[in-house]
C-alpha cells in the first residue's frame, strides 16, 4: 500500500467524496462538507487511507460523528461489499492455518494495511439502517474473541428484507464475502 499520494491523487479523491457526500445526504444530515474537507486536509495519513478504501472499491462516506472521541466516521458504503477485498479469511491466523489453496490475504491484514478497523456487528447494523448492503455479497465483521478462540468468525449481509448476522470458520472464504472498514477523522 502507498504511503503517500500525489497532489493529483489528492484533488480528485477530494473531488470524488464531496460529489458522493453531496449525494447522500441521508446518510450525514447536519454535518457540512466545508467541516469534512478541512478535517481531510489536515490529515494526510487518514487521506492516504480514504485513497486506499476508495481503489478498493469501498466508496467510502461520512456516516456520522462521534461527539465523545470528537472524531467523523467515514465507512465504506459500496452496494455490495467492495470488489478488491473479497476472497479473503477472517485474520492472519486463519490464512497461516490454511494449508490447502489459501487465499491472498485476511480481512484483518487488510485493514491493517489501508489504515482502517473491520466494522463491528453494531456497526454493521447502523451502517444497513442508512439503506440496504450486502444483497449479494456478504462481509466479514470483527469477532469477538470467545467466538475467534473457537475457531469461528462473524459475518453479515442483507436477505428477505433483514440484516443477518451469521457464522463461518474463520478460515473460509468466498469469491462474494470480504469486509467494509470504518475510518475515524
Amino acid at each position: 500500500m502507498k504511503k503517500n499520494i500525489s497532489e493529483d491523487e489528492k484533488n480528485s479523491l477530494l473531488a470524488t467524496l464531496q460529489q458522493r457526500f453531496e449525494q447522500n445526504h441521508h446518510r450525514h444530515q447536519d454535518i457540512s462538507w466545508t467541516v469534512i474537507e478541512n478535517r481531510l486536509k489536515s490529515n494526510p495519513t487518514k487521506l492516504v487511507s480514504l485513497y486506499h478504501m476508495e481503489i478498493t472499491g469501498g466508496e467510502p462516506d461520512v456516516i456520522g460523528f462521534d461527539q465523545d472521541k470528537n472524531t467523523f466516521l467515514f465507512c465504506d458504503c459500496s452496494t455490495e461489499t467492495p470488489k478488491n477485498r473479497r476472497s479473503i479469511c477472517y485474520d492472519h491466523k486463519a490464512l497461516e492455518s490454511r494449508k490447502k489453496h489459501p487465499p491472498a490475504n485476511s480481512a484483518e491484514n487488510l485493514a491493517t494495511e489501508i489504515g482502517i478497523e473491520i466494522l463491528t456487528e453494531e456497526q454493521y447494523r447502523y451502517l444497513q439502517s442508512l439503506e440496504n448492503f450486502d444483497i449479494k455479497t456478504s462481509s466479514w465483521l470483527k469477532t469477538p474473541t470467545s467466538i475467534r478462540e473457537l475457531g469461528g468468525a462473524i459475518f453479515g449481509d442483507y436477505r428477505f428484507g433483514r440484516v443477518f448476522v451469521y457464522h463461518n470458520g474463520a478460515d473460509s472464504y468466498y469469491s462474494a464475502r470480504g469486509f467494509r472498514g470504518i475510518l475515524r477523522i
